[in-house]
């Protein structure tokens, strides 16, 4: 330790040096030592909370299965679809504007609304709603125009079926309040408190800028394939195109979403052992070109669309290979 060296140097200082300057020396070294200890410390919590924040977000077009999207800025956002959930095994990890995704929070991912923005969701089959801040994108599978936190599905009884048809309207004066807050470096709670205070009268709406659009476009991107969000209601323009997909037939076996195939066994285990927070896992052995694979699979499920849903979360969460097979 700086200390002690400093405390074993003081009795080879020459006896001419008065008291005031031994008193001298050694503050010095000592504040040293303070300040070597301070600064090795560059994690600390309150730079990790920082990092959780998340930020305003509308971001670039982005392509998943053959399927463009352009987010856009919106306040005026209304749709129609079915909605589904997402907490395990994403629980924790981070959102696509960069906060920590916490499943008892009431949020949603979207996948062209601008992150943060306040949307009001109605299960269209019980009357039930809940309103939700956007901060994720998704989902990704079937036909599905939002993916609630555990939380909010439970507000509107969807944690039982899995999915429901739901009513997305945008709130205008809620969704402009957390904008400002965003970019102004608020987090999530400060962005919430924001919404209070436009409930309570303490805080003035802001009027509507003109929308902004993400100008940076991938060049592969056909223009005719790219996705847009849904413009104002009594106005043209274009809608989300639903991802209807080709589910494969079912067999005795039910269905199975496959994160990845492998040529040895144990790249295989690592992976099974790496989703089983989405799930029962399993390793399938198979041949291909007759050459022994090894797929990880997780299920079986009874219906393809209980299937998809799983795949969507692994897809969102890295396992971009995911997808439903039958047995």
């Amino acid at each position: 330790m700086m200390y002690d060296a400093a405390i074993m140097w003081l009795p080879l200082v020459s006896s001419s040096f008065d008291s005031m300057a031994l008193l001298r020396i050694c503050g010095a070294l000592l504040m040293i030592a303070c300040l070597g200890a301070c600064g090795s410390n560059p994690g600390s919590k309150g730079s990790a909370a920082n990092a959780q924040r998340g930020a305003y977000k509308i971001g670039n077009p982005y392509k998943i299965d053959g399927v463009w999207y352009t987010p856009k800025e919106n306040f005026n956002h209304v749709e129609t679809g079915v909605a589904s959930w997402y907490g395990p095994g994403f629980h924790g990890k981070s959102t696509a504007n960069g906060e920590r995704y916490d499943q008892s929070d009431r949020t949603a991912a979207h996948r062209t609304l601008q992150m943060p923005s306040i949307v009001r969701v109605t299960n269209l089959s019980n009357g039930l709603s809940t309103v939700v801040r956007i901060n994720d994108r998704g989902p990704f599978a079937s036909n599905r125009v939002i993916d609630l936190s555990r939380t909010a599905a439970q507000e509107l009884d969807v944690i039982r079926n899995g999915t429901a048809r739901v009513r997305i309207e945008q709130l205008q004066a809620e969704s402009l309040a957390v904008k400002d807050v965003a970019v102004n470096g608020g987090g999530p709670a400060e962005q919430n408190e924001a919404v209070a205070q436009l409930a309570s009268g303490r805080r003035a709406p802001q009027q509507q800028p003109q929308p902004v659009m993400a100008t940076a476009q991938p060049a592969a991107a056909p223009p005719s394939t790219q996705v847009q969000a849904a413009s104002p209601s009594g106005t043209s323009g274009p809608t989300i195109a639903s991802l209807a997909s080709t589910a494969p037939a079912p067999s005795a076996g039910g269905f199975y979403v496959q994160t990845g195939s492998f040529s040895t066994a144990e790249n295989a285990g690592r992976q099974r052992d790496a989703v089983r927070s989405y799930g029962a896992s399993e390793i399938s052995q198979a041949s291909a070109s007759g050459r022994d694979i090894y797929r990880v699979r997780l299920g079986p499920y009874t219906t393809s669309d209980a299937a998809g849903i799983v795949a969507d979360r692994l897809k969102r969460s890295g396992y971009g290979d995911a997808r439903v097979v039958g047995d």
